[in-house]
């Protein structure tokens, strides 16, 4: 069978301020077409379907107009919660997408609940364990629904995991694609910059081993960049479809395809997802950045590396229409800034431009209108 492994979507990110809703649109658009020219069996879609648990109307349309356009490819589609996700709300919508061919995992139910099973066009069986996030302070609640045993008083979140995995994946057999899928964070994974670090760190770490060598292929969502991850079977992250941040710049979003059946390893290669709009960071004086070779589709981050005056933020704005993010060189600023000085006995206008110069705003047009202002408000007190 094949396989469309995708994950950390965040339909309804902004980069500071700046809508991208229609850049999702295209990327999703495009995935519909990678997931048709591939002949999908089965799209998983591994967390994080929204950027935030109270998504607009806009984002909810789009993300389900782009489920609906996956499953229209004729591949059946599984979808579990993230940790970004409101998992209670989506699973309110669980009866209306199986209605709708699409098998939604967006809270924790009973053991049997989260299997999911199938068969391909060609005959290939297989068995999907899709388990949603699970935050620490669930993890007990998780063993009980799952008709577990207590745990010892000193379990961890890995420990309570473990189990919850084992209880998921024992009847995993010989003559099925055995698959599992989840938001997690896997020992050995890389984050990718723009992930939520509170679920991130080490406390919410799983093992590998705890996914069985009877999983044909584990496939996760959470940390955006893509990448495997060595284990007792095939581990691997796909990957955001967008870089959400700038810490993610050098990311080269895709989905991940796999091809794998009964008993044979599981064979994985990468689609770049080319509709995705890339961003860059450039630096440099205004010469340097007037020469800069900067992407035309990308969202720019620019510092510059001279003193700031009245009217720089404009002048580099002018050079790069798609800069959301204008800063002075940190290290610009660390060079201009001097010990601090006395401020006893010394002007309201003096003390302003000592100011300015300690933040790299030395510009004697601005310490001239404030002196102006100044004047202006004590001639209004002294007429009053």
């Amino acid at each position: 069978m094949r396989i469309l492994h995708t994950s950390d979507w965040h339909v309804g990110v902004t980069l500071k301020g700046r809508p991208r809703l229609d850049e999702q649109r295209a990327v999703f658009r495009q995935m519909v077409e990678i997931a048709r020219a591939e002949e999908i069996d089965l799209v998983i879609v591994a967390g994080d379907l929204f950027d935030t648990a109270s998504p607009s109307s806009d984002a909810q349309k789009l993300l389900f107009t782009a489920l609906s356009a996956l499953q229209g490819t004729g591949a059946e589609v599984v979808v579990v919660a993230g940790n970004h996700d409101n998992g209670k709300a989506l699973e309110a919508l669980r009866a209306w997408a199986h209605a709708a061919g699409i098998h939604l995992r967006g809270s924790l139910g009973k053991a049997a609940d989260h299997i999911v099973t199938g068969e391909t066009r060609d005959g290939e069986r297989w068995k999907c364990a899709a388990l949603p996030f699970i935050a620490q302070r669930h993890a007990v609640r998780a063993a009980e629904l799952f008709e577990l045993g207590a745990a010892g008083a000193e379990a961890n979140y890995a420990d309570h995991l473990r189990r919850l995995v084992a209880a998921l994946t024992q009847d995993f057999g010989a003559d099925t694609v055995n698959l599992f899928t989840g938001h997690l964070t896997v020992v050995g994974g890389k984050v990718g910059g723009g992930e939520r670090e509170v679920h991130t760190v080490a406390d919410y770490a799983v093992p590998a081993a705890i996914f069985p060598p009877t999983t044909s292929y584990v496939a996760l969502g959470h940390l955006h960049r893509a990448q495997a991850v060595v284990g007792p079977c095939p581990i691997r992250y796909s990957g955001a479809p967008v870089a959400v941040d700038f810490g993610e710049e050098d990311h080269t979003p895709s989905v991940a395809i796999v091809e794998v059946s009964a008993g044979v390893p599981a064979k994985v290669r990468t689609v770049p997802l080319t509709e995705a709009v890339p961003l860059q960071t450039v630096r440099g004086n205004l010469e340097q950045l007037a020469k800069a070779e900067a992407d035309e589709r990308a969202w720019l981050r620019v510092f510059v590396t001279e003193p700031a005056r009245a009217g720089l933020r404009g002048e580099v704005a002018d050079l790069f229409p798609n800069a959301v993010q204008i800063h002075i060189d940190p290290v610009m600023r660390l060079e201009q800034s001097a010990p601090r000085e006395r401020r006893s006995g010394r002007s309201p206008g003096e003390l302003f431009g000592v100011y300015l110069a300690e933040n790299g705003h030395d510009d004697p047009a601005v310490a001239k209108l404030f002196s102006q202002l100044y004047e202006d408000t004590q001639t209004v007190a002294e007429e009053a």
